[in-house]
């Protein structure tokens, strides 16, 4: 699959590049913390953003899941779904989860999506610290949500 000189061909991340994990499944996903620069190369072709608040309009198509720091997804069945929906568009496309930090709500987004890819409730925590950040999902309660995801 090509890039145009924008980086917004179709494909999906360099498995080496900052913030992507690499599922069971071999998908990879992108997770960054929105107070960061955008990272240097290719565009997401679909983020998540998890925030408090609307985000920002991007170029690429995104969808946003009301989730307030340090807490849990206001509405559960819709980040099911949204996260059910962006790892199947990993197969085939760059996929991007970010909140504020990239670690806390992103974390536990990741992990979630790890649960659905097949890894355990029970350790998908240890799986997305171990792969992307080793201080993601933040809370007990975030814990507890992942454990319990599927």
């Amino acid at each position: 699959m090509t890039e145009n000189a924008t980086g917004t061909g179709t494909g999906t991340w360099d498995h080496t590049a900052s913030g992507v994990l690499r599922l069971p499944s071999g998908r990879l996903v992108r997770g960054r913390g929105l107070r960061h620069p955008l990272p240097a190369g290719p565009t997401p072709t679909f983020a998540l953003y998890l925030l408090a608040k609307e985000p920002p309009a991007v170029a690429w198509e995104a969808r946003w899941l009301r989730w307030p720091d340090f807490r849990l997804p206001t509405d559960r069945a819709e980040t099911a779904a949204a996260l059910r929906e962006a790892l199947e568009r990993a197969e085939t496309e760059r996929i991007e989860v970010a909140c504020g930090g990239g670690r806390g709500r992103t974390g536990t987004a990741l992990a979630c999506m790890a649960v659905l890819d097949g890894v355990p409730g029970g350790e998908a925590v240890a799986y997305v610290r171990e792969h992307y950040a080793p201080r993601a999902v933040e809370t007990p309660w975030q814990r507890r949500f992942v454990k319990r995801f599927g």
